[in-house]
């Protein structure tokens, strides 16, 4: 089959990508990986107050509709009530939601968004496939986005929101160039038996990715760390990865500031490191009983994840694989 127009082959979209990690030398030294390896508070210490800290939850999901075996859909109104509780306690920069803040029906928003507005700190959205119970202009005007990829710098770090959705069935109307190019995607993953060929995943076009290149050079040039927020994981390989998650992988680890992608989408959560950039998936906020949300601490040279519910926390160090404390 023919290379889509909008989403060219991996190697040749690459190939002129050259790798710039190491450039700024952002990785870990010697003291601050002891100070790092020592724990939270050694390393808290050790590095004074944190540059900034923020909010993260995914997959509120919403619905007035029964439950499921695991999504508690009607108690995302209880869960996101009390994470704005503990969120607004907290000296916060922001607060971003990854993405699937509804799971059915337009008048899923009107329920929830009341909820969010109350967080007292800017608020950031994510578009996750869920989300599109509307026309993509109607959804983006319900959550109060800009547009459905942009990013913003806090504290000399940039922040990235990715839409994975930008090439996609469900997001795009049919009989447009990017659905009949996500069926194309869908029917070249199928047949290469990959497991992210389904209806619900989408990727990212051509004119995003180079908007999203243009971005991290900036923020190189600027000396910033980046962390990209999205809806789908791009690594490891699961069934839930963005369609081009590969290119993805290849384009964000070639710079040597980008410290870590955040998502949602899987609902279980899951974390993998490669080419010194952590990919962390956090748990939906739907699924059981019991409420998924964190806080995140932005240092020098590491993250601290504060988990609550069922997400885990954890030390994330900069150039190096992150543990759960």
């Amino acid at each position: 089959m023919p290379t889509p127009p909008d989403l060219p082959q991996y190697a040749d979209d690459m190939a002129r990508t050259t790798n710039r990690r190491g450039f700024l030398g952002l990785g870990l030294g010697v003291a601050a990986t002891a100070a790092v390896a020592a724990g939270p508070a050694e390393s808290a210490a050790a590095h004074g107050r944190p540059l900034l800290r923020f909010g993260v939850i995914a997959d509120c999901q919403y619905a007035d509709k029964p439950d499921g075996p695991v999504r508690l859909y009607r108690q995302s109104i209880a869960k996101l009530r009390e994470a704005v509780g503990t969120l607004n306690e907290s000296d916060l920069r922001f607060a971003v939601h990854l993405g699937d803040f509804v799971d059915e029906f337009p008048e899923s928003f009107a329920a929830v968004m009341p909820i969010w507005q109350k967080l007292r700190m800017p608020k950031r959205h994510v578009l996750g496939n869920h989300d599109f119970q509307m026309p993509r202009e109607q959804v983006l005007d319900a959550l109060h986005m800009p547009s459905s990829y942009y990013d913003f710098r806090r504290d000399g770090w940039r922040f990235i929101v990715v839409d994975t959705n930008d090439v996609s069935t469900y997001g795009n109307p049919a009989g447009s160039a990017k659905h009949a190019l996500a069926q194309r995607m869908l029917a070249e993953l199928r047949a290469a038996g990959k497991p992210q060929a389904q209806e619900w995943n989408g990727g990212v076009g051509a004119r995003q990715l180079a908007w999203l290149e243009r971005t991290l050079a900036h923020a190189h040039r600027k000396g910033e760390k980046v962390v990209l927020n999205a809806h789908h994981p791009i690594y490891p390989v699961n069934v839930h990865n963005a369609y081009n998650d590969r290119q993805l992988i290849d384009l964000v680890t070639s710079y040597d500031n980008v410290v870590a992608w955040f998502n949602g989408h899987n609902h279980a959560g899951n974390y993998g490191f490669t080419g010194g950039t952590h990919f962390l998936t956090f748990k939906g906020m739907v699924d059981t009983g019991t409420t998924a949300y964190a806080t995140v601490q932005a240092y020098d040279d590491h993250l601290l994840i504060e988990g609550f519910g069922r997400e885990p926390s954890r030390i994330v160090p900069v150039g190096a694989p992150a543990y759960e404390i």
